[in-house]
């Protein structure tokens, strides 16, 4: 699922959002709607701006949460050695 949401969807995203552009700029010219639209692109990026952000803040605290219980302890050398960053269990009250 990770890499989906951070690698694969990425990729694939703005070739979907042309072909849904395309897609609906056909139907339009079918109408004779053109000139309205071509002139008013903000109509569509806006709405799509903010259903991406939306998307991304409610689907990154859920997907790549840790499990929320614990401290942090950055970097750090002892006895010579690097210690990675890490979750240490949080003290039980």
């Amino acid at each position: 699922m990770r890499a989906l949401l951070t690698v694969i969807l990425p990729l694939l995203l703005p070739t979907l959002l042309y072909l849904v552009w395309a897609l609906a700029m056909r139907r339009i010219e079918a109408t004779g709607m053109v000139e309205v639209l071509r002139s008013l692109p903000w109509v569509w990026l806006v709405p799509a701006g903010v259903a991406l952000v939306a998307i991304a803040l409610i689907a990154l605290p859920l997907g790549f949460g840790g499990n929320g219980g614990g401290v942090y302890v950055p970097p750090q050398i002892v006895n010579g050695k690097l210690v990675p960053g890490h979750l240490a269990p949080a003290a039980k009250p």
